[in-house]
């Protein structure tokens, strides 16, 4: 049986839309719900999973490997894109890539199980990576393709629901993965995901008789790319987008730097304490709120004022984000000077952000949609995700060009250098110079490994560091969790 290659003549919505919207909604549960615990996972949990404890991924370094995470999954679409527009069409790309991104979510669920974790980690990122950027762009195009001549004023209002599915899910795997992550270890806050994933692929199977599927355009696509203006659209969206990829660079942190900022805040909220990573569900919350405010109220009432044309919307956005960063800036001050502020303000910040979000993002996504040739909307979609990648990358690069050396890393690289061959493969204790380089004197460290693999560094005075942090510790806690004045301190560590 043929499936339809052009929209019918409908004035309502096309049947198809519902199995879209229920794809789409799983499969950013399945994203994101990964993508809340990644940070924390690397951090915290990544070093733990061989049994090995070694040392642990420090928050620079994770922040980096993050963004470049990010960055690979708005890269990846241009093959998506080019799969689908040239050989086999959107809906064969969409279940094709949707297995590979299986896989991904399986390969992360596993580690531990057996071999090297941090290769599983690799691993899974990769094929998530491929795909879930691969389908990016042919989801966004398939959903406009459902659309004819009489129906095609439905359009903005659907993409609306579209982003409104992303939220939903991304909501509620944002509050359950950190959670299961928490309680029930890594296996379960990955494997959950997958689950959804899988759910995701087999609804979108289903719809497979109810959609409008557009061929291939095969060589055409060529044609219409250096002849029916497709280059010329790209070269028109380009500086947009330039400024769309600083977009992302600052929102894309809500997932590293703005969890790593939350650990060292108040989160006592509604009753109960938050965990780090649920945090930024939040900000799913704003923008299914923000979306029909937006829609309804706020874009009808401002262009009585002052025509809000797309290219306003993002301007304004843009310069709210603006705000969302000063304010987390000046959190960050509050922090380093030995306070706890509350985590009402940084959701403060998520509430601006999200404004700036639905100013910058869902009319972007709508802008390349309707700029594009119809031959060639994957394509398109794909250079606009391809500022996002542009923006982590950023983000990744500065993360790691500031990350400091770890001195004893390196002095144990040169300390094992020079042992006997024999012994390099698997030595048990190192001792290391120190700061002033030179072995045998008071500032010597103990370098204790297991299998190859660091485990413990015992310093000079190491007793004397704990029991001191203790007494500092004990007296944050008498102080509604505020570091004590200096000379209260100084007093108390007197005897050290």
């Amino acid at each position: 049986m043929g499936y339809r290659t052009s929209p019918a003549d409908l004035e309502g919505m096309p049947p198809g839309v519902p199995h879209i919207i229920g794809n789409e909604a799983a499969e950013r549960f399945s994203f994101y719900g990964m993508k809340a615990v990644l940070a924390v996972f690397m951090v915290h949990y990544l070093h733990l999973m061989d049994g090995r404890g070694a040392g642990g991924m420090n928050e620079a370094e994770a922040t980096a490997n993050v963004h470049f995470f990010n960055g690979a999954v708005y890269l990846t679409p241009l093959l998506g894109a080019l799969l689908s527009d040239i050989f086999i069409g959107k809906y064969r790309t969409i279940i094709a890539l949707s297995l590979v991104y299986c896989a991904g979510h399986a390969a992360l669920a596993g580690m531990g199980l057996f071999g090297h974790s941090p290769w599983w980690l690799a691993a899974g990122l990769g094929l998530i990576a491929l795909g879930s950027g691969g389908i990016k762009p042919c989801v966004s195009a398939h959903v406009g393709d459902q659309f004819g001549a009489r129906n095609a004023h439905l359009l903005p209002r659907i993409f609306n629901w579209f982003y409104f599915a992303i939220n939903l899910g991304a909501f509620l795997s944002m509050m359950l993965t950190p959670w299961l992550l928490e309680w029930h270890g890594p296996h379960w806050a990955f494997g959950v995901p997958g689950v959804l994933m899988a759910l995701a692929t087999l609804v979108f199977w289903m719809g497979r008789r109810r959609f409008i599927h557009v061929p291939a355009a095969g060589p055409r696509f060529f044609r219409e790319l250096f002849k029916g203006g497709g280059l010329v659209v790209m070269l028109k969206l380009l500086p947009l987008y330039l400024f769309v990829a600083m977009f992302w660079a600052l929102f894309d942190q809500t997932g590293s730097t703005w969890i790593f900022q939350s650990q060292d805040m108040d989160r006592h909220f509604l009753g109960f304490e938050w965990l780090p990573s649920q945090i930024q569900s939040l900000n799913s919350v704003f923008v299914l709120t923000f979306i029909p405010l937006f829609a309804y109220i706020v874009y009808p009432l401002g262009d009585r004022v002052w025509k809000l044309s797309p290219l306003r919307k993002i301007g304004l956005g843009l310069f709210i984000m603006v705000g969302a960063f000063a304010l987390v800036a000046l959190i960050q001050q509050w922090i380093d000077a030995g306070q706890r502020p509350n985590i009402i303000w940084q959701i403060l910040a998520y509430a601006l952000l999200t404004v700036a979000e639905v100013m910058v993002s869902i009319v972007a996504l709508e802008y390349a949609y309707t700029q594009a040739p119809r031959t060639m909307k994957s394509l398109i979609m794909c250079f606009y995700l391809a500022s996002v990648a542009v923006g982590n990358f950023f983000v990744a690069g500065v993360n790691h060009f500031i990350q400091i050396p770890d001195s004893a890393a390196i002095q144990r690289e040169e300390a094992t250098a020079k042992l006997p061959a024999n012994w390099r493969k698997d030595p048990r204790t190192i001792m290391l110079p120190g700061h002033d380089g030179i072995t045998g004197t008071a500032d010597d460290l103990i370098q204790r490994l297991a299998d190859g693999v660091p485990t413990a560094l015992e310093l000079p005075g190491q007793t004397s560091f704990e029991q001191a942090a203790a007494v500092i510790e004990e007296m944050t806690q008498a102080n509604g969790g505020r570091f004590p004045d200096e000379t209260s301190a100084a007093a108390k560590l007197a005897g050290f």
